[in-house]
């Protein structure tokens, strides 16, 4: 919560901690602008600014280091993270489509359990909980903090929009320091997970704003597909430089692998 959200100002053990204390006492980090843009347009025409900003969790954490975990568990299956993610994915939809909702940590340990049994594997209970418990340990990409800074300084109010749990989002943010720099949407709230439009949703009915003053900030192709179909400007931070979706949807407004486009995009 920001200082011009509803509720402008977090509580900690007592203390309230204001998140633009927060950002700054993380520390700075060099920016690292990895792909020029490939459009770079303003989010706003002026008449429509855009006042806050909802970011999928990976834009913000960096999830390769849960790839890294699986894909060490069993060196002679190189892609093992992958396909898990894959199916991870794919019983996201899957749930939301049946109206069969699970939590994300849930999903991930089920898909995790059929990506190995595809592939005859299996392992001990203590190796499963290491490669689960590697979604509770994500750190910051290095652009973050820097970028956060200069945007709450402008006034713009952040929140996760993912279909992670509050738990992990929470998590992940404490150990990195951040936790007070975030509004918290799990797709829990609404059962269905992300790109259903209800999960999107969340985002206007929290800030009390229009969709189009409203940045989405979206890691996967899917998700910047999803989000530009239920109509916010949406910003592809395509860290891993992934293919766009061949869906027909309506274009992001700028796409770069680094946050650091927002401050150039976002007016100040």
């Amino acid at each position: 919560m920001f200082r011009n959200s509803p509720a402008s100002k977090a509580s900690k053990n007592g203390q309230i901690l204001d998140r633009r204390a927060v950002l700054k006492a993380a520390g700075t980090a060099s920016l690292s602008l990895l792909l020029p843009t490939q459009q770079l347009l303003a989010l706003s025409d002026g008449e429509v600014p855009v006042r806050a900003i909802a970011f999928d969790g990976f834009p913000i954490f960096d999830p390769r280091s849960v790839l890294a975990t699986a894909n060490g568990a069993f060196p002679d299956q190189p892609d093992l993270g992958q396909a898990w993610f894959a199916k991870i994915f794919a019983y996201t939809w899957l749930r939301t489509s049946g109206k069969r909702y699970s939590d994300f940590m849930t999903v991930a340990g089920q898909a995790l359990d059929a990506t190995l049994a595809t592939r005859g594997l299996t392992m001990g209970g203590d190796h499963r909980a290491e490669m689960l418990g590697a979604w509770m340990s994500l750190k910051l990409w290095p652009d973050v903090e820097p970028t956060l800074e200069r945007l709450d300084a402008g006034g713009i109010r952040f929140c996760f929009l993912s279909n992670l749990t509050e738990e992990m989002l929470r998590t992940n943010a404490r150990s990195c320091g951040m936790e007070g720099a975030f509004d918290y949407l799990s797709t829990d709230r609404v059962e269905a997970f992300k790109p259903a439009p209800r999960a999107y949703q969340m985002g206007v009915d929290h800030f009390g704003l229009r969709k189009d003053e409203i940045a989405f900030c979206a890691f996967a192709a899917w998700d910047a597909a999803g989000a530009s179909w239920f109509g916010y400007p949406t910003m592809w931070i395509n860290r891993l430089g992934q293919p766009p979706e061949e869906l027909g949807a309506a274009a992001p407004v700028a796409q770069d692998r680094s946050i650091e486009v927002l401050t150039r995009v976002i007016p100040a």
